[in-house]
C-alpha cells in the first residue's frame, strides 16, 4: 500500500519542480522585457526621431493620451524585440532536460535564427511601407484634402503592416522545427503548395493597399519564404532519415 503513495508523492514533486522551473523562466523573461522597456522609454525621442525622418509628413497629436500611447507602444515594441532572444533561451532551457545531446545542440541554433528572421521581417515590412505603401496612399490625395496625420493612427497602420511580416518571416524556422519533430515533411508541404500560396496571397492583400502591383510586391516574398521553407524541410528530413538509418544499423550490429 505504501508504493502507490510514494509514487504519488514522486509525481507531485516532479510537478512542483516543473512549475518552479517554469516560474523561474517566466520571471527571467519578464525581467528582460522590463529592462528593454525601460531602455526604450529612455531613448524614445531618438527612436521616434529615427522613424519620423523616414516619412515626408508631419505627425500630430490630438490629445495628451496619444503622447502617452506612443511612449508605451514604441517602448513595448523595443522590449519585445530586445527580449526575444532571452525568451527563446528560457524556453530552450525549460525543455532542455527532455532533449538528447544532439537535439540540444541543434535546437540551440534556432534561437539566433528566430531573432534575426524577426528583425528581417520587421525591416522588410517597414521598408515596403515607407517606400511603396505610404507614397501610393499619399498619391491618391493629389491635393484634394488637407492632410492631418495623427501619431496614434499612423503607427497603428505601420504596425498593422510590419508585425505580420515579422511573424511570417518565422515560417522557415517553424517548418524546420515541425519537420524535426516529424509533424510535417517536405512531401506534405509540396502537396499543399497551391493552398499555401492562396493563403499567403490573401495575407498579402490584407496588409497592402488595393493596388495590384503592391499586392504582388508583398505576396512574392511570402511565396519565396514558403519555397525556402520546403528546401530547409528537405534538409532536416534527410538528416533525420540518415540518423534513423544509422541508429537501425547500430541496432542490427548489436544483435
Amino acid at each position: 500500500m505504501s508504493e502507490p503513495k510514494n509514487s504519488s508523492q514522486d509525481i507531485e514533486m516532479n510537478m512542483t519542480d516543473h512549475l518552479s522551473e517554469l516560474r523561474k523562466r517566466i520571471i527571467y523573461s519578464l525581467l528582460s522585457f522590463v529592462v528593454f522597456f525601460i531602455a526604450g522609454f529612455i531613448y524614445i525621442r531618438e527612436i521616434y526621431g529615427f522613424l519620423e525622418d523616414d516619412i515626408p509628413i508631419q505627425l500630430s497629436v490630438t490629445s495628451p493620451g496619444e503622447i502617452v500611447w506612443i511612449y508605451f507602444t514604441l517602448a513595448s515594441i523595443i522590449a519585445l524585440i530586445g527580449s526575444l532572444p532571452m525568451l527563446c533561451l528560457q524556453l530552450w532551457l525549460f525543455i532542455k532536460p527532455a532533449l538528447t545531446p544532439k537535439e540540444k545542440k541543434v535546437s540551440l541554433a534556432y534561437i539566433p535564427a528566430v531573432f534575426f528572421l524577426f528583425i528581417a521581417g520587421l525591416a522588410f515590412g517597414y521598408t515596403v511601407f515607407v517606400q511603396l505603401i505610404l507614397p501610393f496612399l499619399l498619391s491618391l490625395n493629389d491635393g484634394m484634402f488637407n492632410e492631418l496625420f495623427t501619431v496614434e493612427r499612423y503607427f497603428r497602420f505601420v504596425f498593422r503592416v510590419t508585425i505580420p511580416f515579422a511573424l511570417l518571416f518565422e515560417i522557415p524556422i517553424i517548418v524546420m522545427f515541425l519537420t524535426s519533430l516529424g509533424i510535417i515533411n517536405p512531401e506534405l508541404l509540396s502537396k499543399i503548395r497551391k493552398y499555401a500560396y492562396f493563403v499567403l496571397i490573401i495575407i498579402g492583400t490584407m496588409i497592402s493597399p488595393p493596388d495590384f502591383i503592391l499586392q504582388i510586391v508583398v505576396a512574392v516574398p511570402l511565396i519565396l519564404l514558403y519555397e525556402v521553407s520546403i528546401v530547409l524541410s528537405r534538409v532536416v528530413y534527410r538528416k533525420k532519415l540518415k540518423a534513423h538509418q544509422e541508429f537501425m544499423e547500430d541496432v542490427d550490429d548489436d544483435r
